[in-house]
Formats: structure tokens, C-alpha cells, sequence
């Protein structure tokens, strides 16, 4: 009848309470159980092809980014990092989200997008004017929490504009002259396709 966490708890209790001569029993099966884990772990990456074994590699790594990425965006969480600015559309995606026709969620998103689409320049201003004040709000907020960052100690934390001022330039460098022509006239083929359209 009782839940998991509480059987977990009622167990963890046991646990601690066990004296260390009754918990070697246990310790010695794990170390036991984890040694024959690490054989047939062995054995099944000795079967597996090099393209397998590269592609189970990459899957790792991809875990690992994501964790890290997932527990970074929680700390940030945790130190009060402000929430992006909302662009326009979003501002209208909240106001007339609930009020949309459309059985589901992504219908409902594609009818405020198509929406979204068909409104004039001048229907569209007020929520870009919001968008705008968001964006100062961000400014502002970013700005204050940047410098309680630096008063913890976490500088690691803060945009600095020199990091991205010399990033630019050190990128634009390593361009070659000729790289530097195909990016610029496929920007421009980019503009002229969508121009087409």
C-alpha cells in the first residue's frame, strides 16, 4: 500500500541502521555483480564493428552534452539568470493561444502562425513595440545580474563584450580572401532565392 519513496525511505533507514558486518554481504555482491558487468561489457563492444562502436561513442558523447547542458541551464536557474526577451510572435502566440481554434496544441500553433503570416505591418506593431520594451527589460536585468555574478565571483558567467569583439575579428582572419567572396555571394544568392519566393 505504500508508495515508492516511502519504501525507498523505510529501506535507507534499514540500511543505515545495518551493522557493517551484515552490509560486507551486500557489498561483496555488488563488487561481484559489477566486476561480471564489466566482462560482458567488454565482450559485447569486442563483437561490436568499428562503425558501431564509433556510432555508440558519438551516442555517449551526445548524453554527456546533454547532461552538462541540462545541469548548466539549472544552475543558471538557481542563480536567478532573467528570462530571454520574447519576439513578437511569441507575445502574440501567449496572448491568443487559448482562445485558437484547433483540436490540438500544434494545430493551434499553426493557425496562429498562419495568422501570424497574413497580419499587415501596422497589425503586427504593437506586438513588435512589446517585444521591443521585453528586450530592454532583458538588457537592464542581464545587466544587474551580470554584476552580482561578478561580486560571487562568477565571472565565468558574464558576457563580456571583448570575448565577442575579439572572437570577430580572430574569425574573419582565418578567412581567406576567397572564403571571404563565396560567403558573401552566397549571402547574397540566399537573399535573391527568398526575394524569388
Amino acid at each position: 500500500e505504500a508508495s515508492n519513496t516511502e519504501l525507498i525511505k523505510k529501506l535507507a533507514g534499514a540500511w543505515k541502521e545495518l551493522p557493517a558486518s551484515q552490509k560486507q554481504v551486500y557489498e561483496e555482491a555488488r563488487k561481484t555483480d559489477w566486476k561480471r558487468y564489466g566482462e560482458q561489457l567488454a565482450a559485447y563492444k569486442a563483437q561490436l564493428t568499428p562503425a558501431q562502436a564509433a556510432a555508440l561513442k558519438e551516442e555517449r558523447r551526445k548524453q554527456l552534452a546533454r547532461r552538462r547542458s541540462i545541469r548548466a541551464k539549472r544552475e543558471l536557474n538557481l542563480l536567478g539568470k532573467p528570462k530571454r526577451a520574447r519576439s513578437g510572435f511569441n507575445i502574440f502566440l501567449s496572448e491568443n493561444f487559448q482562445e485558437s481554434e484547433g483540436n490540438s496544441p500544434v494545430a493551434k500553433l499553426k493557425k496562429l502562425f498562419d495568422t501570424w503570416q497574413k497580419m499587415s505591418a501596422s497589425q503586427k506593431q504593437p506586438y513588435l513595440q512589446l517585444a521591443q520594451d521585453d528586450k530592454v527589460r532583458y538588457e537592464n536585468e542581464m545587466k544587474s545580474w551580470e554584476a552580482k555574478m561578478i561580486e560571487l565571483g562568477r565571472e565565468d558567467l558574464v558576457r563580456s563584450k571583448r570575448q565577442r569583439l575579439k572572437k570577430k575579428p580572430a574569425e574573419t582572419a582565418k578567412q581567406t580572401p576567397t572564403a571571404k567572396a563565396k560567403a558573401s555571394s552566397s549571402g547574397k544568392k540566399a537573399k535573391l532565392k527568398k526575394s524569388e519566393e
